[in-house]
């Protein structure tokens, strides 16, 4: 099953998550919330380690979105953590935090995002949860072919097992 997690930008989806996940042990994958200096950074939900995601120097390769600039090798590490993870664990829910403008471009968490959404399309008890801001929903759903999926806001998140 898909679960896409939906919400305006800064609503707190991350957040969501990670309070939701963090007394479970059938949850795996990566969210990517803010550190204390508003860098983004990316966390292994199941071991809890962290990876840089934003690029501070311009002297490593780089992907651009706006005004944000991320490491090409932090999203390399992202894909493989999440196909690896995918099919060695086994986990009930597996979380990608966040699917977005570069996904559409078929670049950052794209390779990882294509391949598990085919992986759990038909699966009935492992899930996959996909954090999609509201704005491009549409778009994601139409550029992954999603035509079955359960879209969660917040609020939601409590009344998934």
């Amino acid at each position: 099953m898909i679960y896409i997690l939906t919400g305006a930008i800064r609503s707190g989806k991350t957040t969501a998550l990670l309070d939701w996940s963090k007394n479970k042990n059938d949850v795996d994958g990566l969210l990517c919330p803010d550190d204390a200096n508003g860098k983004r950074y990316f966390l292994k939900l199941k071991n809890k380690t962290t990876f840089k995601l934003e690029a501070e120097a311009e002297a490593e390769a780089i992907v651009a979105i706006g005004n944000f600039k991320f490491l090409q090798s932090a999203f390399n590490e992202a894909n493989d953590y999440l196909i690896l993870e995918a099919s060695k664990t086994k986990p009930q829910f597996l979380i990608i935090d966040e699917i977005g403008k570069l996904e559409l471009k078929n670049e950052g968490l794209h390779v990882s995002t294509q391949a598990l959404i085919s992986q759990f399309r038909s699966k009935d008890n492992s899930h996959l949860i996909l954090v999609v801001r509201d704005y491009l929903l549409d778009a994601v759903l139409e550029h992954y072919e999603i035509t079955e999926c359960s879209i969660l806001t917040i609020e939601d998140l409590e009344h998934l097992i």
